[in-house]
């Protein structure tokens, strides 16, 4: 897993949104956020400078207590199949095509920007899956 700048944030990678609006998982970031098959989701609405999403494990946000402010950030829950792939709730706004940058985020959940500066420092690593 590559960091984009000295002290920057970890990615993943590039995910393509499919036509059945379904998202992989990247392999390193299912294990590393214990992610498993039949596990339930939950979607959270990203920053408004970065914009996208974020995807944690139900019972890992639960865990952690989140106050008021994580909860109006909910947009939906999901289930995770066998293939690590997911499908996005229409609510995040994110359609078919649609490129996304799988990024560390907290330990509560795997983050997808779909801008900002993260992303656009992304887009000059040609080597960056």
């Amino acid at each position: 897993m590559p960091q984009l700048a000295k002290g920057g944030k970890w990615v993943f990678g590039w995910v393509t949104v499919e036509g059945d609006n379904r998202i992989t998982i990247p392999a390193e970031a299912y294990q590393e956020y214990g992610f498993q098959a039949g596990g339930k989701v939950v979607f959270l609405r990203g920053s408004r400078r970065s914009g996208g999403f974020a995807v944690g494990r139900v019972e890992r946000i639960a865990a952690a207590a989140v106050g008021p402010a994580l909860q109006k950030r909910v947009v939906g829950e999901g289930q995770v199949k066998a293939d690590r792939r997911v499908l996005l709730p229409a609510q995040i706004g994110i359609q078919p095509g649609d490129r996304l940058l799988a990024v560390r985020g907290s330990g509560l959940a795997l983050s997808f920007l779909v801008r900002g500066p993260i992303y656009e420092e992304a887009l000059k690593h040609p080597d960056l899956l």
